[in-house]
């Protein structure tokens, strides 16, 4: 009975982890958009970098408390890395900014055909009726609701499909690297935080700036709009202890 009740407790902690990100996941989407459209933070760039710089020294942490191990990336393998992975989420943060959650959620929904693709051509995986049937039905409710969300406008769309790609293209990277170089997940990102912390935030306010004719060191740091950063920053911990 010892070894059962072992098991249960420790599926009904890693169910109640997977709903309570699932449940932040989706509420860190809403403040983002609230960040952005209500508070006028409209500096994803900068954004994604302070989101790197809190998950550095979250790795940090994990380093010292012996979750992530030495392991070995090399430069170039790191850098290709950093590139699809920064076009990723500025790509995902601006694709929020300028189009509605829906739509944004939506197009989250095509990485699953673009993933496939990518599978397809890089690694010859074929998949079974089944699946192509229903990657299908997910590119047909991507269709309809792409022309029925009147929010959508030309650089959202842009900035999605951006997005879509780029972030296809990190999640094959991630494999790939951890396969090839086997590497954990935290091991991985203790290689490519700190890059992407210093290379978003340098270049995070210009890119800003051109982007939203804003400058960040403008913008009006009152309560409210700190709240909704430190609840971003909440999830970020949560993701990386579970």
């Amino acid at each position: 009975m010892a070894p059962s009740s072992k098991a249960e407790k420790k599926a009904a902690v890693d169910a109640a982890a997977w709903m309570f990100n699932v449940v932040t996941s989706v509420g860190i989407i809403i403040v983002n958009k609230a960040l952005m459209a209500t508070y006028g933070f409209s500096f994803a760039t900068t954004l994604t970098g302070l989101h790197f710089a809190t998950t550095t020294l979250m790795t940090v942490v994990l380093r010292w408390l012996g979750y992530i191990q030495p392991s070995h990336l090399p430069l170039p393998e790191l850098l290709k890395f950093v590139l699809f992975a920064n076009f990723s989420i500025v790509g995902m943060n601006v694709s929020l900014m300028w189009n509605s959650v829906g739509f944004y959620q939506i197009a989250k929904l095509s990485m699953i055909p673009v993933s496939c693709l990518l599978e397809v051509v890089f690694d010859k995986i074929r998949y079974s009726r089944d699946t192509k049937l229903g990657i299908v039905v997910v590119l047909l409710g991507v269709a309809v609701c792409t022309v029925t969300d009147v929010s959508v406008n030309a650089k959202g769309f842009i900035a999605a499909f951006i997005a879509v790609w780029s972030t296809s293209l990190q999640q094959y990277y991630v494999h790939y690297l951890q396969r090839n170089y086997s590497l954990s997940s935290f091991n991985l990102l203790g290689h490519t935080a700190p890059v992407q912390a210093a290379s978003l935030l340098l270049l995070g306010p210009f890119l800003d700036y051109w982007l939203t004719n804003k400058r960040v060191d403008a913008f009006d740091f009152n309560i409210p709009s700190m709240v909704s950063v430190s609840a971003r920053y909440g999830h970020i911990f949560f993701v990386l202890i579970f």
